[in-house]
């Protein structure tokens, strides 16, 4: 698993502290290579850090903007992703047991619960109940144009 951090000039603080804090615990980070400046627009980001998720099944996205909706929008408009805007463990949870979620976004969250939230969502499992399966699966297929 290799996770993938990319953030908007709002977030490009805490994005780049967490890449640090997750490389120091021994996981396998890689931030995005696009340059932040004060007129950047988080969907470049986004689309980058999701493409690169693709890459590999069990890779993982992180996405910080100034409140965590426009990433996780412009994220889900990418075929194969699943973004969830997460505001803590419980949400992180969720989105990865419930709802197969690749992706994580965030704004506004101290690096120290943004940890807390990120290996909540590494941690937890993928969904393995029928009914979350059958509601992803609904999901897929319509991105297929089913």
């Amino acid at each position: 698993m290799k996770i993938f951090i990319g953030a908007d000039h709002q977030g490009a603080q805490t994005g780049k502290e967490l890449e640090k804090r997750l490389n120091e615990e021994g996981y396998q980070v890689e931030y995005t290579k696009l340059e932040n400046n004060p007129e950047d627009d988080y969907p470049d980001f986004a689309f980058d850090v999701c493409h690169h998720v693709l890459k590999e099944k069990d890779n993982i996205g992180i996405l910080i903007c100034g409140n965590g909706i426009g990433i996780s929008i412009a994220a889900n408009k990418v075929k194969g992703i699943r973004c969830a805007r997460v505001v803590n463990e419980v949400d992180a949870y969720h989105a990865k047991n419930h709802n197969g979620a690749n992706v994580i976004a965030f704004g506004g969250v101290e690096v120290e619960e943004a940890i807390k939230i990120i290996k909540k969502f590494i941690e937890t499992p993928s969904p393995t109940e029928e009914r979350h399966l059958r509601r992803i699966e609904k999901i897929i297929n319509y991105e297929r144009g089913a």
